[in-house]
């Protein structure tokens, strides 16, 4: 959503980076190591008034925390949710010039003149170190600490950033802002995820800066042998995270902030969104049209028109009259409506939120008690203060005005917080938050304050649906936020520029702990013309987040708004969405159980490959798909280098050799898409919503290699109930030997009863038609065509795509299909 005063903000943003400069002139070092105690996994620093405290929490996580005048702060954090750890074995080492902690993953040494951290593996190989001339430091209340560049690393991560995928040479800013409309230079942005991977020859570390004051990263822009990352209050305090690949940096990480829930499968599906949907008979219309013309959809949002003069908690009379009658008739043909929730209480003495937010004294106040007030879209508005367990509380009950009405999903927008017509374009720094009883001003809550809401908005929406998944969308977050939301990367624009962009956005996104991204497609500032619509709606297949969006004054922005041959185009689209909900979902799986996200940069999953150093315009989608978007007007091909191993085209099946160059078609209608040698791949069939009917069949792809593995996942898609077992899990090995292939589908495990439904396999790859298939020892006789004439079980073999497929009933039990 557009708000005023981007020119006010980035004045007022230049004027606290110059107030705190990183210049080594204005900071003080740490001093020599006087002394020190043990504890239980770790040790306490003396240096001066000044404490370092140094704790193990994994053989392979380290914690640094700094009191620079002896007193460490209440031990406190939103980010953070795991804070038991087992003990470690920790063998502390002292000689004259260091201090060693050792664990049987990594070694902290710290050398004691003057006091300086460098952090070794195993083997005593340098991972990371502080510079030599500076290390941790302090101005004033503003803490610092320099680190040590080598030339051959890079830098990755830190959330939401506008521009290139690596981080190097930048020097990027921590302070939730609304900047619509943004560019490829503009920082901050919407969100604040402090951490970071340095990846260098191929190894990785991981660094979390806790800190939720405004805080920087310099990433060698201001010199080019080190950088450095600090905030203007607070404490300095991270953790090192030693890897020593990506994957387990980011497992960790996850662990230690927290996961993505599993979210419903219904949210996995198209989105349509648009500022703004109504009244109720524009709605009606939109949803009569996708079921016209058979273009699956499973969402519809309404914006700010369908409250009552924009006040949250309301419906407007006029607009929707009879909203739950209009949900439930929705809901029949198979939508979710979304709302857009804002946090923004309009002051107003006849509004029951108003008034019940001031009697239980939820809003935010200055520290002499006044109301703190500004101006969003219903006029001047309290603003709740979620950092208090009690208002978090009375916002969630207030959503029973929307779950009553059959609203499915929370869109949090304006939650940086924004403020209009005030230079900071925000709350005033002073102005307390209750931070679990600490009371502590803005400037420190304010990165959070997004988090928080969509904490709020979460679990109110549990309490009121219990065994229903939450669906929330939120623009502003920090370090965890995936825990109670989905991301999208705001208010951009509908141009080839900002298509490119949202590649590194999202994948920037992906690999700080939210899997849940995506990007408006299409863009929300101005109207797209055909070819960058269709281009946009092909990456949003490839995005878990896929949701089309415009602004007020923009034109249609509907798969069909751009004429019947892009319409067409557009529905094989989101058809081919719909038919790899099942992957999707998969991938979704894993990433609420490992913190993997589905969307990788390349260099993420070869991390020692020069060649996707700097690569942003293909990316990893699951652990079997490569994804090349076309991003750029009139392109009818893509080259691209593929990374080792051997590939196929998923289109046509060719075969193609790693660290080779490829050039593939990449017609309008299509995006192209590589499978790794080994990847598994279950689909479904096309569907117009995603619970519209039970998977049948269900299709399993595999792209032959020596041997491949998987696990499939399946539940109900809605409920929690797969936490206590309720789900169908199975493990899928395909073996090669002797001339003979071997696909095994495990015994089901757990107790979700999915309905009696196909099994349709297809193997990729062989050169040579079968003399025969089996399973578990049985012929299947041979069929023509893979429609397998309506039987139940079957085999055939296409020549053009060398593919066996091999139809059989999808049995609880173990199943052992052999090919000869």
């Amino acid at each position: 959503m557009k708000s005023p005063g981007l020119r006010a903000l980035s004045l007022w943003l230049l004027c606290v980076v110059f107030a705190t400069p990183t210049a080594r002139a204005q900071w003080q070092s740490i001093g020599n190591l006087d002394s020190y105690t043990t504890e239980q996994n770790g040790v306490t620093l003396k240096s001066g008034a000044t404490l370092v405290r140094v704790l193990i929490l994994a053989p392979d996580l380290v914690r640094i925390r700094v009191a620079t005048e002896g007193v460490f702060l209440p031990d406190q954090s939103w980010a953070v949710v795991k804070n038991d750890w087992a003990n470690v074995a920790v063998e502390v080492r002292d000689s004259n010039d260091e201090l060693q902690l050792a664990t049987g993953e990594l070694v902290v040494s710290i050398r004691k003149r003057p006091l300086r951290f460098s952090f070794l593996d195993r083997h005593g190989r340098l991972i990371n170190k502080d510079d030599e001339g500076q290390g941790i430091s302090w101005s004033g209340r503003s803490v610092r600490v320099w680190k040590s560049m080598p030339q051959t690393e890079q830098y990755y991560g830190l959330g939401e950033k506008a521009g290139a995928l690596g981080r190097k040479d930048r020097h990027l800013t921590m302070w939730n802002s609304d900047i619509p409309a943004y560019k490829a230079d503009t920082d901050p942005l919407y969100q604040s995820i402090p951490f970071f991977y340095g990846i260098n020859r191929g190894n990785a570390y991981g660094i979390f800066f806790d800190n939720s004051y405004w805080s920087s990263f310099d990433m060698g822009k201001e010199s080019p042998d080190r950088y450095s990352f600090g905030a203007v209050d607070g404490e300095m305090n991270y953790y090192f995270f030693a890897g020593p690949s990506p994957k387990k940096v980011l497992e960790r990480f996850t662990e230690l902030v927290g996961r993505m829930p599993l979210p419903p499968r219904w949210a996995l599906g198209y989105q349509q969104c648009r500022w703004s949907y109504y009244p109720e008979s524009r709605v009606r219309a939109l949803a009569a049209d996708f079921r016209a013309k058979k273009i699956p959809c499973d969402v519809i949002y309404l914006d700010i028109d369908y409250m009552e003069g924009y006040r949250i908690f309301t419906w407007s009379k006029k607009n929707f009259p009879d909203p739950k009658r209009m949900i439930s008739d929705l809901s029949k043909d198979g939508f979710k409506i979304a709302t857009i929730v804002d946090p923004g209480i309009k002051v107003d003495s006849s509004y029951s939120a108003f008034l019940s937010g001031s009697a239980g004294n939820y809003f935010l106040k200055y520290p002499d008690g006044r109301l703190y007030t500004g101006k969003v879209w219903p006029g001047i508005c309290a603003f709740p203060d979620f950092s208090d367990a009690n208002a978090r509380g009375w916002w969630g009950k207030n959503l029973d005005a929307l779950t009553s009405a059959g609203v499915r999903g929370f869109w949090n927008d304006m939650n940086e917080p924004s403020v209009f017509d005030v230079p900071t374009k925000t709350v005033d720094l002073d102005v307390v938050h209750n931070d679990n009883g600490l009371r502590t001003p803005h400037s420190k809550n304010h990165n959070l304050y997004g988090l928080q809401m969509t904490q709020a908005t979460y679990d109110g929406a549990k309490a009121l649906r219990p065994n229903e998944r939450p669906f929330v969308l939120t623009r502003a977050s920090f370090a965890g936020g995936q825990r109670y939301s989905a991301a999208w990367t705001g208010d951009n624009i509908a141009s080839w520029e900002h298509l490119q962009m949202a590649v590194p956005m999202m994948l920037g996104l992906s690999i700080s702990g939210q899997p849940f991204v995506g990007s408006d497609i299409g863009g929300f500032v101005d109207s797209p013309e055909g070819e960058l619509y269709a281009r946009w709606l092909q990456l949003g297949i490839f995005s878990p987040l896929m949701r089309t969006h415009t602004a007020w004054d923009t034109k249609d922005q509907e798969p069909w708004s751009y004429g019947n041959d892009f319409e067409a185009i557009n529905k094989l689209s989101i058809e081919l969405r719909y038919r790899l909900l099942p992957y999707i979902y998969n991938t979704m799986h894993q990433a609420s159980t490992t913190g993997i996200p589905p969307l990788r940069p390349l260099a993420f999953d070869y991390p020692d490959d020069g060649n996707y150093t700097s690569n942003s315009t293909e990316f990893i989608f699951g652990d079997g798909l490569l994804i090349a978007p076309v991003l750029w007007p009139g392109v009818r091909s893509r080259s691209i280098t593929l990374p080792a191993g051997e590939w196929y085209d998923y289109w046509t099946g060719k075969k193609h050799h790693g660290r080779t160059r490829v050039e593939v078609e990449a017609a309008i209608e299509r995006v192209p898409i590589f499978a790794k040698a080994g990847a598994v791949i279950p689909t479904q069939q096309v569907l117009q919503y995603s619970d519209q009917a039970p998977i049948d069949p269900l299709t399993v792809t595999v792209f032959l290699a020596d041997s491949a593995s998987y696990e499939y996942y399946e539940d109900d898609g809605h409920s929690f109930d797969y936490e206590i077992g309720v789900f169908a899990k199975r493990s899928i090995r395909l073996t090669k030997n002797e001339g003979k292939l071997q696909l095994t589908f495990g015994e089901v495990r757990g107790s979700y009863r999915y309905p009696d439904r196909s099994l349709v396999i297809q193997i990729v790859g062989v050169e040579t038609q079968p003399n025969a298939v089996s399973l578990s020892g049985e012929t299947i006789p041979a069929s023509a065509g893979a429609n397998f004439g309506g039987k139940q079980k079957g085999w055939t073999y296409d020549v053009g795509s060398k593919s066996v497929w091999v139809k059989i009933p999808d049995l609880r039990t173990e199943q052992i299909i052999t090919i000869r």
